[in-house]
Protein backbone atom coordinates (compact mmCIF):
# COMPACT_ATOMS: atom_id res chain seq x y z
CA UNK A 1 0.00 0.00 0.00
CA UNK A 2 1.12 3.41 -0.38
CA UNK A 3 2.76 4.79 2.64
CA UNK A 4 0.99 8.36 2.16
CA UNK A 5 -2.52 6.83 1.78
CA UNK A 6 -2.43 4.18 4.77
CA UNK A 7 -1.04 7.33 6.71
CA UNK A 8 -4.08 8.80 5.96
CA UNK A 9 -6.41 5.31 6.48
CA UNK A 10 -4.81 5.34 10.29
CA UNK A 11 -5.77 8.50 10.28
CA UNK A 12 -9.09 8.47 9.45
CA UNK A 13 -9.45 5.05 11.69
CA UNK A 14 -10.05 4.60 15.94
CA UNK A 15 -8.25 2.09 18.00
CA UNK A 16 -10.56 -0.26 20.56
CA UNK A 17 -9.66 1.73 22.79
CA UNK A 18 -9.90 5.10 20.72
CA UNK A 19 -13.62 3.76 20.12
CA UNK A 20 -14.14 3.56 23.71
CA UNK A 21 -12.77 7.01 24.98
CA UNK A 22 -15.05 8.29 22.05
CA UNK A 23 -17.94 6.53 23.42
CA UNK A 24 -17.07 8.10 27.09
CA UNK A 25 -15.83 11.73 25.58
CA UNK A 26 -19.91 11.47 24.13
CA UNK A 27 -21.95 11.27 27.43
CA UNK A 28 -20.96 14.76 28.11
CA UNK A 29 -21.09 16.37 24.31
CA UNK A 30 -24.07 17.10 22.67
CA UNK A 31 -24.73 15.89 18.91
CA UNK A 32 -24.33 18.81 17.64
CA UNK A 33 -20.43 19.45 18.79
CA UNK A 34 -19.82 15.32 17.99
CA UNK A 35 -21.46 16.36 14.11
CA UNK A 36 -18.36 18.94 14.23
CA UNK A 37 -15.89 16.07 14.64
CA UNK A 38 -17.90 13.55 12.12
CA UNK A 39 -16.29 13.00 8.43
CA UNK A 40 -17.66 12.43 5.06
CA UNK A 41 -16.81 8.51 4.06
CA UNK A 42 -18.51 6.41 0.47
CA UNK A 43 -19.88 2.64 0.76
CA UNK A 44 -20.68 0.80 -2.12
CA UNK A 45 -23.77 -0.55 -3.04
CA UNK A 46 -24.94 -3.64 -5.29
CA UNK A 47 -26.51 -2.16 -8.31
CA UNK A 48 -30.26 -0.44 -7.94
CA UNK A 49 -29.50 -1.34 -4.12
CA UNK A 50 -28.98 2.38 -3.25
CA UNK A 51 -32.73 2.93 -1.37
CA UNK A 52 -32.65 -0.48 -0.13
CA UNK A 53 -29.25 -0.17 1.62
CA UNK A 54 -29.52 3.21 3.10
CA UNK A 55 -32.45 2.23 4.79
CA UNK A 56 -30.82 -1.10 6.37
CA UNK A 57 -27.97 1.26 7.03
CA UNK A 58 -30.67 3.41 9.10
CA UNK A 59 -31.83 0.25 11.03
CA UNK A 60 -28.26 -0.69 11.51
CA UNK A 61 -27.75 2.80 12.96
CA UNK A 62 -30.97 2.24 15.22
CA UNK A 63 -30.27 -1.91 16.29
CA UNK A 64 -27.04 -0.84 17.54
CA UNK A 65 -27.54 3.06 19.43
CA UNK A 66 -25.12 4.62 16.58
CA UNK A 67 -26.95 8.02 16.55
CA UNK A 68 -23.69 9.73 18.12
CA UNK A 69 -22.02 7.85 15.54
CA UNK A 70 -23.64 8.03 12.40
CA UNK A 71 -25.24 11.60 11.62
CA UNK A 72 -26.64 11.38 7.92
CA UNK A 73 -26.54 8.74 5.07
CA UNK A 74 -27.06 10.85 1.95
CA UNK A 75 -27.98 8.62 -1.74
CA UNK A 76 -26.57 11.57 -4.18
CA UNK A 77 -29.44 13.35 -6.48
CA UNK A 78 -29.54 15.16 -9.40
CA UNK A 79 -31.75 17.63 -11.40
CA UNK A 80 -31.73 16.83 -15.12
CA UNK A 81 -34.20 17.92 -17.88
CA UNK A 82 -36.07 14.87 -19.30
CA UNK A 83 -38.06 15.07 -22.49
CA UNK A 84 -41.06 12.38 -22.47
CA UNK A 85 -44.15 12.49 -25.61
CA UNK A 86 -42.78 15.31 -26.91
CA UNK A 87 -42.99 17.11 -23.39
CA UNK A 88 -40.29 18.18 -20.74
CA UNK A 89 -40.12 17.51 -17.09
CA UNK A 90 -37.60 18.39 -14.39
CA UNK A 91 -37.04 15.15 -12.60
CA UNK A 92 -34.64 13.51 -9.60
CA UNK A 93 -32.09 11.05 -10.61
CA UNK A 94 -29.23 9.57 -8.48
CA UNK A 95 -25.87 11.09 -9.68
CA UNK A 96 -23.76 8.86 -8.79
CA UNK A 97 -25.64 5.21 -9.03
CA UNK A 98 -23.81 2.68 -6.52
CA UNK A 99 -22.95 4.98 -4.26
CA UNK A 100 -23.94 6.40 -0.76
CA UNK A 101 -22.52 9.24 1.60
CA UNK A 102 -22.31 8.86 4.72
CA UNK A 103 -21.22 11.50 7.56
CA UNK A 104 -19.78 9.54 10.80
CA UNK A 105 -17.40 9.59 13.28
CA UNK A 106 -15.50 6.12 12.20
CA UNK A 107 -13.68 3.01 14.11
CA UNK A 108 -13.40 -0.53 12.89
CA UNK A 109 -16.25 -1.19 15.09
CA UNK A 110 -17.83 0.65 12.62
CA UNK A 111 -16.59 -1.24 9.46
CA UNK A 112 -18.30 -4.53 10.63
CA UNK A 113 -21.35 -2.88 11.58
CA UNK A 114 -21.63 -1.14 7.93
CA UNK A 115 -20.36 -3.48 5.69
CA UNK A 116 -21.15 -7.11 6.99
CA UNK A 117 -24.74 -5.99 8.59
CA UNK A 118 -26.25 -4.11 6.21
CA UNK A 119 -27.86 -5.64 2.95
CA UNK A 120 -27.02 -4.32 -0.55
CA UNK A 121 -23.45 -2.77 0.93
CA UNK A 122 -20.88 -3.98 -0.49
CA UNK A 123 -17.63 -2.33 1.18
CA UNK A 124 -16.24 1.20 1.63
CA UNK A 125 -14.80 3.12 -1.00
CA UNK A 126 -10.96 3.50 -0.43
CA UNK A 127 -7.76 1.48 -0.89
CA UNK A 128 -7.97 -1.71 -0.12
CA UNK A 129 -11.72 -1.55 0.86
CA UNK A 130 -11.00 0.56 3.82
CA UNK A 131 -12.63 3.95 4.81
CA UNK A 132 -11.04 7.52 3.31
CA UNK A 133 -12.39 10.48 4.20
CA UNK A 134 -13.77 13.24 1.99
CA UNK A 135 -11.85 15.84 1.40
CA UNK A 136 -13.11 19.75 2.15
CA UNK A 137 -13.34 20.12 -1.76
CA UNK A 138 -15.24 17.10 -1.81
CA UNK A 139 -17.77 17.34 0.41
CA UNK A 140 -18.46 21.11 -0.96
CA UNK A 141 -18.19 19.76 -4.75
CA UNK A 142 -20.89 17.01 -3.83
CA UNK A 143 -23.20 19.67 -2.13
CA UNK A 144 -22.80 17.37 1.46
CA UNK A 145 -22.42 20.59 3.53
CA UNK A 146 -25.06 23.60 3.93
CA UNK A 147 -22.48 26.64 2.34
CA UNK A 148 -23.80 29.58 4.24
CA UNK A 149 -24.19 32.40 2.11
CA UNK A 150 -25.50 36.18 2.84
CA UNK A 151 -27.47 37.45 -0.16
CA UNK A 152 -29.64 40.36 0.78
CA UNK A 153 -33.02 39.20 -1.38
CA UNK A 154 -36.54 40.45 -0.78
CA UNK A 155 -39.81 39.03 -2.44
CA UNK A 156 -40.02 40.52 -5.58
CA UNK A 157 -36.59 40.55 -7.18
CA UNK A 158 -35.47 39.15 -9.98
CA UNK A 159 -32.36 36.61 -9.73
CA UNK A 160 -30.39 34.39 -12.20
CA UNK A 161 -29.97 31.16 -12.09
CA UNK A 162 -25.83 30.26 -11.69
CA UNK A 163 -26.56 26.56 -11.10
CA UNK A 164 -27.94 23.29 -12.00
CA UNK A 165 -30.15 22.44 -14.95
CA UNK A 166 -32.00 26.16 -15.00
CA UNK A 167 -28.61 28.01 -15.04
CA UNK A 168 -29.30 31.36 -17.00
CA UNK A 169 -32.68 31.24 -16.07
CA UNK A 170 -34.18 34.97 -15.15
CA UNK A 171 -36.63 34.23 -12.13
CA UNK A 172 -39.09 35.98 -9.31
CA UNK A 173 -38.46 35.61 -5.86
CA UNK A 174 -41.50 34.61 -4.16
CA UNK A 175 -41.05 33.54 -1.17
CA UNK A 176 -37.29 33.72 1.21
CA UNK A 177 -36.33 31.64 3.88
CA UNK A 178 -32.52 33.02 5.10
CA UNK A 179 -32.03 30.27 7.80
CA UNK A 180 -32.46 27.85 5.41
CA UNK A 181 -30.88 29.38 2.35
CA UNK A 182 -33.29 29.13 0.14
CA UNK A 183 -35.84 30.64 -1.69
CA UNK A 184 -38.89 30.09 -4.07
CA UNK A 185 -38.82 31.32 -7.42
CA UNK A 186 -41.00 31.93 -10.26
CA UNK A 187 -39.48 30.90 -13.72
CA UNK A 188 -40.72 29.99 -16.91
CA UNK A 189 -40.41 26.55 -17.58
CA UNK A 190 -40.90 24.85 -20.77
CA UNK A 191 -43.04 27.10 -21.91
CA UNK A 192 -45.29 27.87 -18.37
CA UNK A 193 -44.45 30.19 -15.22
CA UNK A 194 -43.54 27.50 -12.41
CA UNK A 195 -41.93 27.69 -9.00
CA UNK A 196 -39.23 26.36 -7.41
CA UNK A 197 -37.08 26.02 -4.83
CA UNK A 198 -33.51 26.99 -4.99
CA UNK A 199 -30.00 27.52 -2.79
CA UNK A 200 -28.89 31.18 -2.46
CA UNK A 201 -25.56 29.66 -3.81
CA UNK A 202 -27.52 28.34 -7.05
CA UNK A 203 -28.70 32.21 -7.86
CA UNK A 204 -27.36 35.83 -7.71
CA UNK A 205 -29.09 39.35 -7.54
CA UNK A 206 -29.64 41.15 -10.70
CA UNK A 207 -30.92 45.05 -11.63
CA UNK A 208 -33.31 44.86 -14.58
Amino acid sequence: MDENKEEVIQKNELSTDEVAEVHNEQKCESVEDLSKQAKWYVLHTFSGYENVAKENLETVVTKFGLQNRVFDIVIPMESVVEEKNGKKKLVERKSMPCYIFIKMIYGDDLWHNLTKRTRGITGFVGPNGRPLALTDEEVRKNKLEKIKVEVDLQVGDKIEVIDGPLEGTIGTVQTVNPENGVATVIVEMFGREAPVDLDYTQMRKIDL
